[in-house]
């Protein structure tokens, strides 16, 4: 039993929040995905990859995303649930770093289903990945997102996130030189 688990009583990654719309209650919550979701998820991944407009390969990406399943020491993957239907995902890594006196997280990707978007999901869905986060002993979440992404930028502003006073730079070590 991991640490959050023990803390929490729970079995899984399930975290619920409730929240009023008109008259109804929407309630979401984040469930790991398991091994036997993997074909549904790499094709929500495609779609992400696609509107993010990132090459992917699903034949390349499958053995990292089956790694990432089966190690949580590395991270997380978790759908993002409303009413027993799965409406996204969202992959949640771990880092280390000193300026954070140790463990932080990179929310590497959220994806909410097109006809699931305008909703208020992802606004719903970010408190429960920062208190997933912080169950894992993350004291810093970290994200990136396209500038030209305006509803993404006014959510994650909106929810707190600000750009660091540093430019996030990144080498590709796999590159043939």
């Amino acid at each position: 039993m991991t640490r959050a688990q023990a803390e929490t009583g729970r079995t899984g990654a399930e975290r619920m929040g409730t929240e009023r719309m008109g008259t109804e209650r929407t309630q979401i919550e984040l469930r790991l995905v398991e091994a036997t979701e993997l074909e549904p998820l790499l094709d929500m991944m495609q779609e992400f990859n696609d509107l993010e407009d990132i090459p992917w390969s699903r034949d390349e990406v499958r053995p990292a995303v089956e790694r990432l399943l089966g190690a949580p020491e590395l991270g997380l993957i978790a759908h993002i649930v409303e009413h027993a239907s799965v409406c996204g995902y969202l992959v949640l890594t771990w880092g280390f770093d000193l300026e954070w006196n140790g463990r932080d997280a990179f929310l590497t990707e959220l994806y909410l289903l097109p006809k699931t978007r305008g909703r208020g999901l992802g606004r719903k869905a970010l408190p429960l990945i920062e208190q997933l986060a912080r169950e894992h002993d993350a004291h810093a979440l970290h994200l990136m997102v396209r500038p030209e992404n305006l509803a993404a930028v006014q959510l994650y502003r909106g929810a707190g996130y600000s750009s660091p006073p540093r430019t996030f730079l990144t080498k590709d070590l796999t590159a043939k030189r």
